[in-house]
């Protein structure tokens, strides 16, 4: 026990100092809240918690957004990291299978790696991209990518393959029906189902309001 806790104080260290210029979305705190989040759900799940805690802060390590989409990036940086620690080669392995298998890619992927780990920290992730923060976090990455709020003559594309999402510039509302009003029902764990149903309420109001706005109705 007392050797896992230096081995995420280490990991800790290690993610501040690497994400010390992130994007505020994709930044040290939002790593901590997906980090408390796995904590949470593991509670009611029968996993390997030291794969979890690891996988949580080390999974946006480097994000491929910010790296002209290389998608290995990510992994090979956090394999490397992990290298360096008294770790068990399996712990490793499956860590980086987390973190290669973790992100949404659009509606028409689905990923072939599965373990109860990999569901727990994907709807820790999953969880702050809905409901405040997560609207947050949309409109923060929509500004950091100079794109419109919001365009009535650019509709929702809900058949994007993988590559399109990924070179997608449209408006960040479309990104609520495009990602993150999908999420609630592709969460894994009973405890990550639970909690994304406050969360993808509030977006439902949040969009409700800001039509209204939008189109001057009150």
């Amino acid at each position: 026990m007392q050797n896992n806790q230096l081995i995420i104080e280490t990991t800790i260290i290690y993610v501040k100092k690497e994400l010390a210029n992130a994007e505020g979305g994709h930044d040290w705190w939002h790593i901590e809240r997906v980090w408390n989040n796995a904590k949470l759900i593991s509670q009611t799940e029968s996993v390997n918690s030291l794969v979890v805690e690891l996988a949580a802060l080390l999974h946006d390590i480097a994000d491929a957004k910010f790296h002209d989409g290389d998608e290995e990036i990510g992994p090979r940086k956090a394999a490397l990291f992990l290298k360096t620690l008294s770790l068990d080669q399996s712990i490793i392995d499956h860590v980086v299978k987390i973190i290669r298998n973790i992100s949404f890619k659009g509606g028409n992927f689905t990923t072939l790696f599965h373990s109860t780990e990999l569901a727990v920290v994907q709807d820790a992730d999953r969880l702050d991209a809905i409901g405040a923060i997560g609207i947050a976090r949309a409109f923060n990455y929509g500004g950091f990518k100079n794109r419109e709020l919001y365009n009535p003559q650019i509709t929702p594309n809900l058949q994007m393959s993988k590559e399109e999402y990924k070179k997608s510039a449209a408006p960040t509302i479309n990104h609520f029906y495009e990602k993150l009003l999908l999420l609630k029902d592709r969460m894994n764990t009973v405890t990550g189902k639970q909690l994304a149903q406050k969360r993808h309420l509030f977006m439902e109001q949040f969009l409700e309001q800001f039509y209204t706005e939008w189109e001057g109705r009150g």
